[in-house]
């Protein structure tokens, strides 16, 4: 289902930096790329084992929420009257069915899950960490009576959990870092390696905080940061105020990628 969750709120001077943990229809990912504000680190289906993605659609497929009516254009028209729209939702179901199928038979004849998972993508469920300190322009965007329907729930789902959430006041040398507080580890260096770590963990599925292993995580840090080459992407979300022009994509805050690479 449609869900997102404020993992880290942090505000300096007027500069706020939210963290979300977001799940949403895979085949509205474009959608959420498109915003280059955003730092974002998502599920990946290279990573993750066919049979449970297979599972996963067999048991809880994505579905469309809305079936409009087809006419020329980018947006739908009114919507199907509710008999069709239980019936298209059905044809839906037998189409994600098929693709496992047509997965099986390609995971036994060897190929790499990097290509057989593909066939479920529309039917899979996007889990993505992403953090920024500007969203108004995905708001006014995707919020929209132009939007598609999957788009403007998950973009209304996300202001909410803003709008509840209550930002925490930092100051020079301190640090955004998410999933982890300094009352569970006081060391701000290990602090900040071990959130690199659990936000990065999202690309096989989000972190477990009932599963914290700040050894496991300082190990996955080390493959992040001495891979060749790095991937320096789950270090966006770890920041600290700044009053010089950011090397990165936040205003008033620099990246830990940004002091690294």
């Amino acid at each position: 289902m449609i869900s997102a969750t404020v993992i880290a709120d942090s505000i300096h001077n007027d500069n706020r930096l939210t963290t979300v943990q977001v799940c949403f229809h895979r085949f509205i990912l474009p959608h959420v790329l498109t915003h280059r504000a955003f730092s974002r680190n998502g599920r990946s289906d290279r990573a993750v084992p066919t049979e449970k993605l297979i599972e996963e659609v067999l048991t809880d497929p994505a579905i469309p929420i809305s079936w409009g009516s087809n006419k020329p254009g980018m947006q739908a028209g009114k919507k199907l009257g509710k008999k069709i729209s239980e019936r298209c939702k059905e044809e839906w179901r037998f189409a994600s069915e098929d693709a496992t199928y047509r997965a099986v038979d390609l995971l036994n004849k060897g190929v790499h899950k990097e290509v057989v998972n593909r066939l479920l993508d529309p039917f899979l469920w996007q889990h993505m960490l992403i953090s920024s300190t500007e969203w108004d322009n995905f708001f006014e965007q995707r919020i929209s009576p132009l939007a598609q329907p999957e788009t403007k729930a998950l973009a209304s789902a996300i202001k909410k959990a803003i709008r509840e959430s209550k930002p925490k006041r930092l100051g020079f040398n301190e640090w955004h870092t998410p999933y982890v507080t300094a009352k569970e580890e006081p060391d701000v260096e290990i602090r900040k390696m071990v959130s690199v770590a659990r936000c990065a963990r999202v690309s096989y599925k989000p972190f477990d905080s009932k599963k914290k292993d700040i050894a496991k995580d300082l190990e996955l840090y080390n493959k992040l940061r001495d891979a060749k080459p790095p991937h320096w992407s789950p270090f966006e979300h770890v920041a600290t105020p700044s009053l010089f022009a950011p090397r990165g994509n936040f205003t008033g805050w620099e990246q830990e990628r940004g002091l690294l690479s």
